[in-house]
């Protein structure tokens, strides 16, 4: 990987890394903890300008880690211009948040954890404009949903906030998974998930007859990110979060994730009349309704949400035009709304931090009390309105001139008309935005006596009003960023001239009228704004509240009627589903004739299967003597053990027979606690039912079992049996399937095994801190009990097999590569074992014994495990892939060793912890019974009688 990549891979990282600090360094104090913020961000810019060059003249950085090629996943990003352009924007506006967020928030705000939700929001954004997978931007895409659900959310004591974070996960994260599909089916038809590869087959894409679904799909991902029409709605309720995160979320990052995903596959996506109807459509009727509602908010941040919710239409019409020119005017204004958008919502916070109101009829008359305030918002707001010497009016003239050539539904009126209507309003809020915060006679009833704010609150919105200024009078300034970005967007070389004077066109003539009618607009703002309150109107959120109020109770009713916690019930439907799809498997021909006899049966096969018939039976009918059917539940598993040996399988049997020994001994610890019947519950129609679903199922996975042993089926067992000892170093074949070809398989079922074991554990801790204590305290357990509870015949037999059962299962463990055994029935031993010294002496006493925390022993296995299936990587092997080799120790003669031993002495742990908690778990209940814990190893010491007769003689 070159130089560039690893850059690449550092700046993709260090925003995550960087989210591990500010919880820390928040104990050194605010400025510490925002430094600390900083710190990494600054970091990956420096690396981003130092990649600059190379993407300004035209190269591709890229960096690539393989996880699982055969799924096309890697960890693979690129940066082209297009990412320089989104991946500077995130980090720099990043790193003036930071500063202002510093000076906003107050004493009372968990900043640590602000900083960490904009860190974590940071690296999700960087990973969406860089990465080269889409299953990996498909990641990034939904993190950012999550990680901005924080930051919305952050101010959790109030209600508007936390409906706001709700609102905006759930119609971004909608449209996430709409975009999923759509993405992999481009990833389908290019025959690649690389964003480079499937860059290079757009012909193949707009030719397939899947463009027009994955083309849907994605928009909708897009469009729900930009809070396009008609999912504009979330974006203004997402303004109940501080003002940083208004500022960062909603002007360079998250909005503008959903521009990004569009100007990202203008190459494959666009061109076609689908394209230009749906995009360009939906961005001109977002730009002019967006507009409208902005002009009559009072809110100052609402307001300036729905001018976002505005000019990201725009940004979505000029991409919808397909044309190149539009591509060139849609990048640069993303810079221009950047600068400007920033710097108004960092203004907006301001005032409000000042006044403590952001009613805009409160307000008026700043500009003699906030004259710092005063010219930034001014500037920023006459770029918004794009008034001539301001970045704004540049790309501004840029999109009326594209619109001026546009041709929608063979009118060559409605896009002009329209586009210069958005236009006019966008005049129109900006300059109430400032003539009724800033103009106007300084009043006596404001909330709170206003002032500037100090230097680090305004000092990052002063330096985006720089920007906007420089860029408008020496747009120069911006071409090399804008052509590299607009490139790649259209996939050709563009090398154009920004010019501050355009000459006398069509599109000058719409601007004039937009300024000369949004200051008409602004004058009749009263009249206006009353009848707009009159007016009756469909609102979004209400809309959106009902559709969800009905999708829970739909859902709620769905519940309750399938869902009523009977077991019985969801078995019933699961098994008849199953049933199901297998007959209609059955019905489709695909099975072949029989290509294999029938082996004769012979007389002490068809026994044990009489045997198991009958016992199975046994239980059926007689499953309410809870202790009968546990000993049937016994004899059925030691049958078909003896199936397996039958079969040739020795490690199936032992692992059957350990498990079987140690669930019923746990089980009958268990049922001296239960009721040792069962309450017959069932009626006579409901068990014949059952019996029906249960004998179709049953008869139809013999059928299925039958079909398969009376044909020839290749399975992957020959890779295994010819592989075995080569690659795995082991010639039992099942444990090198369990410790290599399968140990992920192995690795998770361990992990879920602790898991087990832990919530036993904690379901324990919760049943006897409630009401099931006092019943078990006003319980007699002792009735029908033997005296003599820990008698010395069983304590002298477990002595004797305690050491014994533990060279056995050492000799397993060490055996089980190349013969049956392994860590799986070593831990099960040895549990059995440790469980016989419980029940013959005791909890109690057996747990003063106790030298290792059986939590601390599964901690240990599981670690141990995924230790040395990381190892592997070390050697640039796969996860888990063994390594071995042969050694000799004179007098010993040569013998193997294998990593893969470590993975199963993690096995091991994992079993024999997971087991012995449950065995803790369950005493709990008997000391809370009341049992007396005993000290001595049994209850009867012959030594102490011969000691009395001594005394007594």
């Amino acid at each position: 990987m070159s130089a560039g990549g690893n850059l690449l891979f550092l700046i993709a990282l260090l925003p995550f890394i960087g989210a591990l600090v500010p919880g820390i360094m928040i104990r050194a104090g605010r400025t510490a903890c925002a430094t600390f913020t900083a710190i990494p961000t600054a970091l990956a810019l420096i690396m981003l300008i130092i990649l600059a060059p190379a993407v300004l003249r035209g190269e591709v950085i890229q960096a690539e880690i393989e996880w699982l090629p055969q799924l096309g996943l890697s960890a693979s990003f690129f940066l082209d211009g297009l990412g320089l352009l989104f991946a500077g924007m995130i980090l720099g506006v990043g790193l003036l948040i930071t500063l202002y967020a510093r000076f906003y928030l107050s004493g009372d705000d968990p900043m640590g954890q602000f900083y960490t939700y904009l860190l974590l929001f940071q690296g999700a954004m960087l990973g969406i404009v860089i990465s080269d997978n889409i299953l990996l931007l498909l990641i990034f895409w939904e993190l950012t949903s999550l990680s901005s659900f924080l930051l919305i959310g952050f101010w959790k004591h109030l209600p508007e906030g936390r409906q706001g974070a709700r609102m905006a996960l759930a119609v971004t994260g909608s449209g996430g998974l709409a975009m999923i599909g759509g993405m992999l089916i481009l990833g389908n038809i290019a025959g690649s998930y690389n964003l480079t590869d499937i860059l290079q087959a757009g012909d193949a894409i707009r030719a397939s007859d899947w463009y027009l679904p994955a083309l849907i799909l994605i928009l909708l991902g897009a469009f729900t990110k930009s809070a396009q029409f008609p999912f504009h709605f979330w974006l203004p309720h997402a303004m109940a979060a501080p003002t940083p995160v208004s500022a960062y979320l909603h002007s360079a990052t998250m909005v503008k994730a959903g521009v990004f995903l569009m100007a990202r596959m203008w190459p494959v996506l666009a061109g076609t009349d689908a394209w230009f109807y749906i995009v360009a459509t939906t961005g001109l009727v977002t730009m002019v309704l967006g507009a409208l509602i902005a002009l009559f908010k009072d809110d100052l941040k609402a307001l300036l949400a729905f001018s976002t919710v505005s000019h990201l239409g725009l940004l979505t019409m000029l991409l919808g035009f397909g044309t190149q020119a539009a591509a060139i005017a849609a990048v640069f204004h993303i810079i221009n709304h950047l600068t400007f958008k920033a710097a108004l919502f960092m203004t907006a916070g301001i005032v409000d931090h000042e006044t403590h109101t952001r009613d805009i009829k409160r307000l008026g008359g700043l500009r003699h009390l906030m004259p710092v305030t005063f010219v930034i918002g001014t500037v920023a707001a006459l770029s918004m309105a794009g008034i001539p010497l301001f970045n704004g009016f540049l790309s501004k003239e840029l999109m009326l001139e594209e619109a001026a050539h546009t041709t929608w539904a063979g009118s060559p009126y409605a896009v002009p008309v329209l586009a210069t209507i958005g236009a006019l309003l966008s005049v129109a809020y900006s300059l109430r935005f400032i003539g009724h915060v800033f103009l106007g006679p300084v009043r006596d009833d404001y909330p709170h006596q206003p002032h500037d704010p100090p230097f680090g609150m305004w000092a990052a919105p002063a330096l985006l009003a720089v920007l906007v200024v420089l860029i408008g009078i020496m747009p120069f300034l911006a071409e090399g960023i804008v052509n590299a970005a607009a490139s790649a967007v259209t996939g050709t070389e563009i090398d154009i001239y920004l010019k501050v004077w355009h000459g006398i066109t069509p599109a000058l003539y719409m601007s004039i009228m937009a300024v000369l009618g949004g200051a008409v607009f602004l004058w009749l703002h009263p009249t206006l704004d009353r009848a707009w309150i009159a007016a009756r109107r469909p609102e979004a959120k209400a809309i959106f509240d009902g559709l969800i109020a009905a999708i829970v109770g739909l859902s709620r009713n769905i519940t309750e009627a399938t869902h009523n916690g009977a077991i019985s019930r969801y078995l019933a439907i699961f098994v008849v589903a199953s049933v199901a799809l297998g007959a209609v498997a059955f019905s489709g021909g695909g099975l072949g004739a029989p290509t294999r006899d029938m082996l004769p049966v012979p007389p002490i096969v068809a026994v044990g299967w009489l045997m198991l018939v009958v016992a199975t039976g046994a239980v059926v009918t007689m499953h309410h003597a809870r202790f009968q059917a546990l000993v049937l539940i016994g004899v059925i598993g030691l049958t078909i053990s003896s199936g397996f040996v039958y079969l040739s399988a020795p490690d199936l049997a032992l692992t059957q027979i350990s498990v079987e020994t140690v669930t019923i001994m746990l089980l009958l610890l268990a049922l001296h606690f239960l009721p040792k019947t069962t309450p017959r519950e069932s009626t006579v129609g409901r068990k014949l039912r059952d019996g029906l679903i249960a004998v179709t199922a049953g008869g139809g996975v013999g059928a299925l079992a039958y079909s398969f042993l009376l044909r020839d089926v290749s399975t992957i067992s020959d890779f295994h049996l010819a592989n075995s000892y080569e690659g795995g170093g082991g010639t039992n074949v099942v444990n090198v399937i369990l410790v290599d070809f399968r140990g992920y398989d192995t690795y998770g079922e361990i992990i879920v095994l602790g898991v087990a074991g832990l919530v036993i554990y904690a379901l324990m801790h919760a049943l006897l801190d409630g009401p099931a204590l006092q019943r078990l305290r006003q319980t007699d357990y002792s009735q029908d009990r033997s005296r003599d509870r820990h008698p010395l015949m069983m304590v002298v037999v477990t002595r004797v097999m305690m050491p014994i059962a533990a060279m056995v299962g050492i000799y397993i463990f060490l055996r089980g590569h190349n013969q049956p055994g392994g860590g799986f029935v070593a831990g099960l031993v040895i549990a059995i074992a440790l469980l016989m010294q419980y029940m013959a002496s005791g909890f109690a006493w057996t747990q003063d014994r106790q030298r290792i925390e059986y939590h601390a022993m599964i901690g240990m296995g599981v670690i141990i495990a995924g230790l040395t299936g990381a190892g592997a990587w070390l050697a640039g092997a796969p996860f888990l892939t063994s390594a071995f080799t042969y050694v000799h120790l004179p007098p010993i003669e040569e013998f193997e060793l294998a990593t893969a031993m470590f993975f199963d002495l993690g096995v091991f742990l994992a079993v024999l912890g997971a087991v012995m908690l449950m065995l803790y778990s369950l005493s709990r209940i008997a000391r809370f019974a009341g049992e007396k814990p005993n000290v001595a190893p049994m209850d009867y010491d012959p030594a102490e009688r011969i000691i009395e007769n001594k005394a007594e003689g």
